[in-house]
């Protein structure tokens, strides 16, 4: 036998996986690690390019029919309660640095500030559809849910209508009140499909944390949180767009 030490195949490297094999999070069709993070970016850029065409559809149909039928959107925005708008809007900002305070921690390996600052991100989000669920009760309740409920009494008779009266709102003519179903519809097809979207980031986020309590997210490999923060971020941008466009122009007394 050779007095020269044995090699051992398969020792373990400093990275803390064997020569010749490959880190638990590594798929086998993917040659190294940053290959597979350079694959998965470019998919969640390329997801997120397509939400930007869907909802920029949606914003250019708003922008056409508020030209078409001036009167009928400025009349329903007075509708929506800007200070409901406005909480939600901080909510979500907030719940975007809590975000990408997780994504630091992911990447400075601190577990218990990655769990908090997801849980944070959460509570955040849950707030924000709980807020949006007291507004979707109130169209409700005046019957401005597009279809055979929908009533234009608020436009044909604003000084009936709290919110209309507070606004001055004059009454509509009754081929311009019916175009207010318009505005109800879109509004309720944009902040549906922005809620739809944060029901689905907070269902992953609860996945999220349930892994990070088992101490995933911290051991070098942050790309899942990276590429989530990307999601959320997003989705908090297309409010922000959504709040100015349904809220804000057009409300003054």
């Amino acid at each position: 036998m050779s007095d020269s030490p044995a090699i051992v195949h398969g020792a373990p490297t400093e990275a803390g996986h064997s020569h010749g094999e490959h880190p638990a999070y590594q798929r086998h069709h993917f040659e190294t690690v940053e290959q597979q993070a350079d694959a998965t970016n470019f998919a969640m850029w390329l997801f997120l390019l397509t939400e930007v065409m869907f909802f920029g559809g949606l914003f250019c149909a708003y922008l056409i029919y508020r030209n078409w039928y001036y009167p009928a959107f400025v009349s329903a925005s007075h509708q929506l309660d800007v200070r409901w708008g406005t909480a939600n809007t901080f909510a979500l900002i907030f719940s975007s640095f809590t975000m990408a305070m997780g994504v630091w921690c992911a990447e400075m390996k601190k577990k218990g500030g990655l769990v908090l600052c997801l849980s944070l991100t959460f509570l955040l989000g849950m707030v924000f559809l709980g807020i949006k669920t007291i507004e979707y009760h109130e169209k409700w309740e005046k019957h401005h849910i597009p279809g055979i409920r929908y009533s234009m009494q608020s436009f044909l008779n604003p000084a009936s209508d709290e919110a209309a009266a507070a606004y001055g709102d004059k009454p509509l003519p009754l081929d311009m009140a019916r175009h207010t179903e318009i505005y109800f519809f879109l509004y309720f097809a944009m902040t549906g499909m922005h809620a739809l979207h944060m029901i689905i980031g907070i269902a992953i986020l609860g996945y999220m944390i349930i892994r990070a309590r088992a101490g995933a997210y911290t051991t070098g490999h942050v790309t899942f949180v990276e590429n989530f923060g990307l999601y959320w971020h997003f989705v908090d941008i297309i409010w922000i767009y959504l709040f100015a466009l349904l809220y804000l122009i057009s409300r003054h007394p």
